[in-house]
């Protein structure tokens, strides 16, 4: 081996230490790496100052909204040393205008991301807040809000770093407007619903966990309301998911709006019951009812207790009246200590409930057989 060989070993060293990766000297991309690599190692720490700082502000406000926010805003903040990293690295790099181009975009869309995800992120505490105003948003209104705003910040995300790419963004939409219009002949029950949801939201027909009726649909309560259809539980605890569209067009009772419960009961006495016993049973109905603070008052709602009619087999007495309470549980508790007094009332008045009976009276029976005497006659 000569001097000039070994000359040529050195210069493909030099070669290649200078060359590197992409044109890149190697002492070039080890400095990149090695910036790199010390925001990564400062990232807890980083994270660590911002978010201590921004918690012990946080701390001197009576609300709990700006720390649903800085939690909210915790992954993008950690994300940050990641972009400045990749920042400070790639303007160490001593590369042409082409490779500087191309990090000057990369960097540009990382900063956009990190942007549009912190608003991403921001939409699940100022939904909170708009919770908080129950009086103009329901939990419906406020949840669809929330997932369109979302949709919106991503596909404004999505269409920034496109462009600043070089990428037209209007041709694309253009042709997804046709598309979409193509699309939209073939689920146009899709739109219906979607249209139909918003009539729902608006109107405040229902909200979730209210119990509700859809005639002839669904009866139990309801768990979301989705775009196209809205989620209601049984009360077997089996989920029906009922399209919009007929929660729109067809008849909705709403249970959980009642402000009182009804109770229309027909009590039935025998006819034996003298006119006596009549007024003592319906005076001490009215008197029990009246006086009971778990049944509404007649005037707050109509209240009723009167002879009613005479049916069949019995003569009737309608109750009509109602509890304060909407509770379902509550409720038949209520009915059954008035049932219990209603039979000590009917009781203590000396007569009794009627039940069905039917009397038959025969005249003649046809062909009947001859009763056959057990002795003869006495000759007189």
């Amino acid at each position: 081996m000569d001097i000039s060989s070994f000359r040529d070993f050195l210069d493909l060293v030099v070669e290649v230490w200078q060359d590197g990766v992409f044109g890149i000297q190697i002492s070039d991309t080890l400095l990149a790496l090695l910036i790199f690599g010390l925001f990564m190692l400062l990232r807890n720490l980083f994270t660590r100052v911002v978010l201590g700082t921004l918690h012990r502000t946080t701390e001197r406000s009576e609300t709990d909204i700006d720390d649903r926010t800085l939690e909210a805003l915790r992954p993008p903040i950690r994300f940050v040393p990641v972009v400045m990293g990749v920042f400070f690295a790639t303007n160490a790099l001593d590369v042409g205008d082409d490779t500087a181009a191309f990090f000057y975009n990369v960097n540009r869309s990382l900063v956009a991301l990190t942007i549009f995800w912190s608003l991403f992120r921001l939409t699940t505490p100022i939904g909170d807040v708009l919770l908080r105003a129950r009086r103009f948003f329901t939990d419906a209104m406020v949840g669809w809000t929330v997932k369109a705003a979302k949709a919106v910040f991503v596909l404004l995300g999505a269409a920034t770093i496109l462009e600043l790419w070089g990428i037209a963004v209007g041709p694309i939409i253009a042709g997804l407007g046709l598309f979409g219009v193509a699309v939209a002949l073939g689920a146009q029950d899709l739109f219906k619903n979607l249209i139909a949801g918003l009539f729902v939201i608006g109107e405040r027909r229902f909200n979730v966990g209210d119990w509700i009726l859809v005639d002839g649909v669904v009866e139990g309560t309801v768990l979301q309301v989705g775009f196209r259809t809205t989620t209601v539980r049984r009360f077997d605890r089996a989920p029906v998911y009922v399209p919009n569209s007929r929660l729109a067009d067809d008849a909705v009772t709403n249970f959980s709006r009642m402000t009182h419960r009804r109770i229309r009961w027909i009590i039935g006495v025998e006819y034996r019951t003298t006119i006596e016993q009549l007024r003592e049973v319906r005076d001490r109905i009215e008197r029990y009812v009246h006086d009971n603070d778990e049944f509404a008052t007649p005037s707050e709602v109509a209240t009723f207790v009167r002879i009613d009619g005479f049916s069949d087999s019995s003569i009737d007495i309608l109750l009509y009246c109602f509890t304060r309470t909407t509770v379902w549980g509550e409720w038949l508790e209520i009915k059954e200590r008035l049932a219990y007094e209603i039979k000590k009332i009917v009781t203590d008045a000396g007569t009794g409930f009627a039940f069905p009976s039917r009397s038959l009276y025969l005249e003649s029976l046809p062909d009947a057989p001859e009763v056959f005497p057990l002795s003869p006659p006495r000759n007189s």
